[in-house]
């Protein structure tokens, strides 16, 4: 019966690493491919926008508490996602003369709401009720 109860809880502990993992990198693609829309012009706007997506590369490993993986394959696997939704962001403004003007706005529209379907997931689960062992 402990055993169950062991496995039982690993399993749960890996879903909520998952589901940490997944919510943030969905943000993290979506920002950078915001970024990469606004690369080509140099301006306030474009600064903040890279020292936030450092900062969604970097933090969210330390605001894990699960049992994390290394910090460098941590940061590596994120980076390599920030490089291809940037990539994705500047082909996206170069097809931005094809598709209509509307669709210029759909990368930072998917970015709130993934954004706060995020927010909603980690305060779901930083107020979740947990039974006192």
């Amino acid at each position: 019966m402990k055993a169950l109860t062991q496995i039982e809880s690993i399993g749960r502990t890996s879903t909520a690493e998952k589901s940490f993992a997944i919510d943030t990198t969905f943000v993290l693609f979506f920002l950078a491919v915001e970024f990469g829309q606004m690369l080509g012009n140099f301006a306030l706007d474009t600064v903040l926008f890279a020292i936030t997506l450092v900062m969604l590369i970097v933090l969210p490993y330390f605001l894990s508490t699960n049992e994390k993986p290394g910090f460098g394959n941590w940061v590596l696997g994120r980076s390599l996602i920030a490089i291809f939704a940037i990539a994705v962001g500047i082909l996206f403004k170069q097809s931005l003369s094809v598709l209509p003007e509307m669709f210029r706005y759909l990368p930072m529209t998917l970015l709130i709401v993934t954004a706060m379907l995020s927010c909603y997931i980690q305060f779901y689960g930083l107020l979740k009720l947990r039974l006192a062992k």
